[in-house]
């Protein structure tokens, strides 16, 4: 009998299937230069320069002054399971088969729901950290793409690169704004005949839609992922990824055959296990704004 390491197995479908599904995937693939400095600590580089002063033509240059620092931020959202498998629900002659049907459960109905619930909700917590109120305005059919404006102007006032923006909105808020009012629509036909009325993006900004129940203020990850009694819905959040660090620092997937280990007997045992976090750069609050229900409403 062996132990089968499914993480490296499943790695690229595993990456497909995120990619496809995993609403918050994008922000994974940002920053990819910053660094671990050990197994729980993540190091967000700071550095200040001076800028110019004036050149007085004779030898030599003003000196300027430089900063390099380092902001530490330490990974806290770990997680594990097991099952025990007995033998009659796993076909012997087809294993990684059946390892990959429980596999995919799991990541569709529990993983993948989970990351993007943990993720969205600690960007809400991040903004309340650095002193970010949501914008709590009722969004209608109406005011949508005037607070889209005013999101965009801030954004660009701050620097922020037009270019990647995405919108994160709850299936309600895309319904606004493919209704609001001053929306340019492409109206196409299929080749069956239907209609696309499709809207995929403000200004050549993404919109990304997520399920309303991965986009709430808080959490309760007690025993899987369900919303805390006092979570509110966070309608949606303008952003550009490079605002944020968006890491999986460890996946481990493995399957204990009978006699493998003193727990088995005559069983199979899946564990399951990942590790990472999301955290918003300090010097880069300004790429992310979001629209939530208030505290009390």
């Amino acid at each position: 009998m062996a132990v089968y390491d499914y993480a490296e197995l499943f790695t690229r479908q595993l990456a497909q299937k995120y990619e496809r599904e995993l609403c918050s995937d994008a922000l994974t693939k940002s920053n990819l230069g910053v660094q671990f400095i050990n197994a729980q600590t993540i190091k967000l580089p700071r550095m200040t320069l001076s800028g110019y002063k004036d050149h007085t033509r004779t030898p030599g240059f003003n000196a300027g002054t430089l900063s390099n620092d380092w902001e530490p931020k330490k990974l806290e959202h770990d997680r594990d399971v097991e099952f025990f498998i007995d033998p009659m629900d796993i076909d012997e002659t087809n294993l990684v088969t059946s390892v990959a049907n429980i596999q995919n459960t799991f990541e569709e109905e529990q993983a993948i729901p989970e990351k993007d619930s943990y993720r969205f909700s600690k960007l809400h917590a991040e903004l309340l950290q650095y002193s970010v109120t949501p914008d709590s305005t009722a969004i209608t059919a109406q005011n949508i793409l005037e607070m889209f404006d005013e999101y965009m102007a801030k954004m660009d006032e701050a620097g922020v690169p037009e270019e990647g923006r995405i919108i994160y909105a709850t299936p309600a808020v895309r319904k606004v704004i493919k209704e609001a009012e001053g929306v340019q629509r492409m109206m196409g036909v299929t080749s069956v005949g239907g209609i696309n009325r499709q809207v995929h993006s403000l200004d050549d900004v993404q919109i990304k839609m997520v399920p309303a129940a991965r986009m709430k203020t808080k959490y309760d990850f007690t025993a899987g992922c369900v919303p805390a009694s006092d979570a509110k819905q966070i309608n949606f959040i303008l952003l550009h990824p490079s605002a944020v660090i968006c890491r999986d620092k460890y996946s481990y997937i493995k399957l204990f055959t009978p006699g493998t280990d003193s727990r088995t007997a005559d069983g199979y045992l899946y564990q399951n296990r990942n590790y990472g976090d999301l955290f918003l750069i300090e010097r880069k609050v300004a790429g992310v704004v979001m629209n939530a229900k208030a505290a009390g409403a």
